[in-house]
């Protein structure tokens, strides 16, 4: 099977509960709920992404032949194996239209966690370490258990009570992005603070204007 990759790169994790964790991100080209074109965006499921998915012209990215192939990109960026647990974030688009067990094999061969960020539209597959699931609004939830749900708020579809009782750990509300971002930090200030059992979830990259 051949992988498309959009890129490849060393950075800290940025969201969620493994903020600041030091990661290999490897970003699949392609996504189910939008096709990354601008002019498709009014009639995507998911209207409101603000990650550059389409084709494989980022840093390190590229078509990759086979897991091995893959693997070894991954594994190059990783600074020092004596140092830290080795931690691979597979995100997109959507990573699993692509992740596959003989990818999480090759990299737990290569002494890597793996973590994937999903959408939660598409069935799990075996080896992954930590599971971040991120529901969007008419989409069909497959994935209803994990390490870490965080939310993309507000969405009008898709309130946080929806969520609350699946089986989580983590519970996140993520403000969303764009014109109205001031205004939706409040809003989901105010969520937590009168729903505990929710916490927020900050870009903290874009703060650090890091990768």
């Amino acid at each position: 099977m051949s992988y498309f990759v959009k890129e490849i790169y060393y950075t800290l994790q940025g969201e969620g509960a493994q903020t600041g964790r030091p990661a290999v991100f490897c970003r699949f080209s392609g996504c189910n709920l939008w096709s990354g074109r601008e002019e498709d965006r009014h009639a995507a499921i998911c209207s409101f992404c603000d990650t550059d998915f389409r084709g494989t012209d980022g840093p390190n990215g590229g078509v990759f032949l086979d897991a091995s192939a893959l693997a070894r990109a991954i594994t190059s960026q990783w600074p020092n194996f004596s140092l830290g647990r080795p931690y691979v974030v597979f995100t997109g688009g959507e990573p699993l239209l692509q992740l596959d067990t003989v990818l999480t094999k090759a990299m737990k061969e290569a002494g890597f966690d793996i973590a994937v960020e999903t959408n939660g539209t598409r069935p799990l597959v075996a080896g992954i370490d930590w599971v971040c699931v991120s529901p969007k609004a008419g989409t069909e939830l497959l994935v209803v258990a994990g390490d870490e749900l965080k939310l993309v708020f507000p969405q009008s579809e898709a309130p946080p009570e929806k969520f609350a009782n699946l089986s989580f750990t983590h519970f996140y509300l993520q403000p969303m992005d764009g014109p109205e971002k001031a205004e939706n930090e409040q809003l989901t200030l105010a969520y937590c603070l009168a729903n505990p059992n929710w916490k927020m979830s900050n870009q903290t990259h874009k703060w650090l204007r890091i990768p």
